[in-house]
């Protein structure tokens, strides 16, 4: 047998078989079902693919979930940093109210010590060391 005759034979084959087949029928997926599918031409394969379609579904819930949940993160992280500017705005007032109080406080006291001379320095280094000591002692009691 020749190479001419062999594919003589092939397609005299393939035409034959093309008469005793019936056609494939064509799928579409209805327009409103929210599916991807293309069209399915072999009638055996239509289980196939809603197996795909049902994990693409399981797939979508999934990334939904997920979306969700950083979607309440976002929100949460919104509320907490607006909350935190709150707190951080009231933080400001008090310490400028006690900058104020302490400026006060450190120019009545050099004013007292200009008036008392240079014995307050004395008295301030004794205080140290007197505390030093007794944090010493409770340290290594």
């Amino acid at each position: 047998m020749n190479y001419g005759q062999r594919t003589q034979g092939l397609s005299h084959r393939d035409n034959r078989s093309s008469q005793f087949s019936t056609p494939e029928p064509i799928r579409q997926s209805p327009a409103g079902s929210g599916r991807s599918t293309p069209r399915v031409r072999n009638p055996n394969a239509h289980g196939f693919v809603d197996d795909l379609e049902g994990q693409n579904d399981e797939a979508l819930e999934g990334l939904t979930g997920k979306v969700r949940l950083l979607k309440e993160l976002s929100v949460g992280i919104g509320q907490e940093v607006r909350e935190s500017a709150i707190q951080l705005s009231h933080m400001n007032d008090a310490f400028t109210e006690t900058g104020g109080i302490l400026s006060g406080t450190f120019r009545r006291m050099n004013a007292m010590a200009t008036r008392q001379g240079g014995r307050w320095v004395c008295y301030m280094i004794f205080l140290i060391i007197v505390f030093w000591i007794f944090f010493l002692a409770w340290l290594f009691r």
